[in-house]
């Protein structure tokens, strides 16, 4: 499946979605005084997955996203997988400071895309 600009489009205003979900998470959970659970890419990617399958059900074909878009993004996610995880880690070994979730879904998704891209 060769994926459009506009599927393409679609996918990275899901993916801000859940970053910014997780910023929004993240501020709560500190108002609190919460500690922040361990939180990787494989949770990034699960979490992706999740809301495709939700969004594809409610409102794919309003979207305009193909048939068998689930099946080809876990497909290509498996593939990614090393790809993905390695960026990630890499990024995040980089930078001095504890990566939030907001920031591992940044990262896992710049690295998906990059892979989905080439």
């Amino acid at each position: 499946m060769r994926l459009t600009g506009h599927v393409i489009g679609v996918l990275k205003q899901y993916m801000w979605d859940l970053v910014e979900q997780a910023r929004q998470e993240e501020r709560a959970q500190q108002s609190f005084g919460y500690r922040s659970t361990p939180y990787g890419s494989d949770d990034a990617i699960s979490d992706l997955l999740a809301i495709l399958d939700d969004r594809i059900e409610s409102e794919g074909s309003q979207m305009g996203l193909p048939e068998g878009m689930l099946h080809f993004m876990w497909t290509t996610c498996n593939e990614a997988r090393v790809h993905v995880n390695e960026a990630v880690w890499l990024e995040s070994h980089v930078a001095s400071h504890i990566v939030s979730r907001a920031r591992t879904r940044e990262l896992t998704y710049q690295a998906l895309m990059a892979y989905i891209e080439k």
